[in-house]
């Protein structure tokens, strides 16, 4: 509508019976809007309402293993892993060391790279087995080489 004063920007928002909205204070001169100030909120409100449901929340699971973890009860684990990358997740692989463990590091880092191996058709190693204190981590997220179907 251009520029004019606050008085009369206010009286013609009063005779519309809506509201003066001051939309850019910083400008010179500062902008303002003649509208419904309530239901500009609720719809505001509504958007964010939209936008959160949309929104997608990667659940980081867990898998909690030793050095000593026998091979059979792993791939029980590594079965765990498969089925929750397929269905979107995050996988952390954490192997604790304790006491004298620790010196054989070697042993846990050849632990995590053999489930990445087999899980590398359905995931990728977001990060790289790292030893946090005496704990190795890794962490896997969906995403890899496609698995080829057999025909």
């Amino acid at each position: 509508m251009g520029v004019m004063s606050i008085g009369r920007a206010l009286e013609l928002a009063e005779s519309r019976g809506l509201d003066l909205v001051e939309v850019s204070p910083e400008a010179d001169p500062p902008v303002c809007r003649v509208m419904d100030f309530g239901k500009f909120q609720y719809e505001q409100s509504r958007k964010e309402r939209k936008a959160k449901k949309q929104q997608k929340v990667i659940e980081v699971k867990e898998i909690r293993l030793s050095p000593k973890t026998d091979d059979h009860h792993l791939s029980f684990k590594v079965r765990d892993a498969r089925k929750w990358i397929m269905d979107g997740m995050k996988v952390r692989v954490r192997i604790r060391f304790r006491g004298r463990e620790i010196t054989h590091a070697n042993i846990g880092f050849d632990r995590l790279q053999k489930i990445a191996a087999e899980l590398n058709d359905v995931a990728v190693i977001e990060q790289s087995p790292n030893m946090e204190g005496t704990t190795m981590l890794m962490v896997l997220a969906p995403g890899g080489k496609p698995a080829e179907k057999k025909a």
